[in-house]
């Protein structure tokens, strides 16, 4: 095991472009990576470009007819086929559409490869996490599914116990849906509530099927959490399901589109509780899957202000030099956020909002309070399946 960390990076990705109206602006891939130069990072992990995902890799989750659709409509955006979910308002077709989206697969699938074979102990690739797209099926900005890609590659190498964690606002429901039935994945997804948010789904009640009964978990969390709900919801799901299940790695989505900036979701929650909770699947990585961590992006649409200060800090975090919250940004980037953008960066790897407290779960249950309902409806509907104490 060399320890060493790896971003999974090429330029190229930037190239997932829906159009300058679509809220996935691929400029927040282009300054994310900026900022984490800016702060010398990368002279800390190993930078390296995977080859793209190439057609018996994207069949491990995706259908042959399906892959066929997307090279179609990358060929010629204008036959693109909507019974595929191609070439609609959230999946508009573009030019080179499955190449990009398959280099950005390949980046996820080499941070896997690489974790398993002892090459590094973690990997990023930020420009990953397309947690919604379905075998058959785009959705929700995303075209592949480089995220169910990881886990499945990791399968085929040999894993019998994967943990799959997703903080994004919007339920994984991509990854649940690839591994529904299979007892070797464990899905824990934190969301805003299905009632409020795309894809409505994500109940408490959707713990698996068949050999998978009991791997699938769902926190669906009321409109308007906050740092402290957020934190509490994750420390009294995830720690406890993540020791029972003893993963051998432990992979983790990291969409930036829980912030209360973003214009797309309904919750509330800080930068800082963001990195909180990036320190916290780290430390979950080393207690319980001798450190093999494997973390993406996924949302975030809040492009200057949010998304590059959460992934710079969850780069920092898995090189092993994270970036205290009160940091200067430096000068530079935000000169060339301002060339790209026309708009003023942050000033500060913070919200100001560092440290973050919460409540545990042991301290108590409020029955009227919504938050504490929602958890207690996911341990009540899930944690039995796994032979442990709702």
């Amino acid at each position: 095991m060399s320890g060493r960390a790896r971003l999974m990076w090429d330029e190229a990705v930037t190239a997932y472009d829906f159009g300058p109206d679509h809220p996935m602006d691929p400029v927040r891939l282009a300054l994310t990576r900026r900022l984490v130069a800016s702060f010398g990072l990368d002279q800390d992990v190993e930078v390296v470009a995977a080859k793209p995902a190439g057609e018996s890799t994207l069949r491990l989750v995706h259908r042959a007819d399906y892959i066929d659709a997307v090279r179609s409509a990358s060929a010629d955006p204008g036959a693109a086929d909507g019974a595929y979910g191609l070439g609609t308002l959230d999946d508009p077709a573009f030019a080179g559409m499955h190449e990009v989206s398959a280099l950005i697969a390949g980046q996820s699938v080499g941070a896997a490869e690489a974790v398993w074979h002892g090459e590094a102990l973690h990997a990023v690739n930020f420009a990953g996490g397309l947690h919604h797209a379905m075998p058959g099926g785009a959705s929700g900005f995303c075209v592949y599914n480089d995220a169910a890609l990881a886990v499945a590659r990791l399968l085929e190498l040999g894993a019998e116990r994967v943990v799959y964690v997703d903080v994004d606002v919007h339920h994984g429901d991509g990854v649940q849906a690839a591994f529904w039935e299979d007892p070797r994945v464990l899905t824990i997804s934190l969301h805003e509530h299905p009632g409020t948010l795309f894809p409505q789904t994500g109940w408490p009640q959707e713990t698996g099927a068949g050999d998978g009964a009991g791997t699938a978990v769902n926190v669906a969390l009321p409109a308007g959490t906050g740092d402290a709900g957020w934190l509490r919801a994750f420390h009294a799901v995830v720690p406890e399901l993540v020791a029972e299940f003893r993963p051998q790695v432990l992979v983790s989505q990291h969409g930036a589109d829980t912030h209360f900036e973003d214009p797309l979701a309904h919750l509330a929650v800080s930068l800082d509780a963001q990195r909180a909770v990036q320190v916290a699947c780290h430390e979950l990585a080393h207690e319980h899957a001798d450190g093999r961590w494997i973390a993406l992006g996924g949302g975030g649409y809040a492009v200057v202000d949010v998304v590059p200060r959460s992934w710079t800090h969850l780069v920092g975090i898995a090189a092993g030099r994270e970036i205290a919250p009160e940091t200067v940004i430096p000068e530079g980037w935000r000169q060339e956020v301002y060339a790209r953008t026309r708009r003023l960066g942050p000033q500060r790897m913070t919200d100001g909002r560092w440290p973050v407290s919460y409540a545990s779960w042991e301290s108590g249950y409020d029955p009227a309070d919504r938050l504490d309902q929602a958890v207690l409806a996911t341990r009540r509907a899930a944690f039995p399946l796994r032979g442990l104490l709702p």
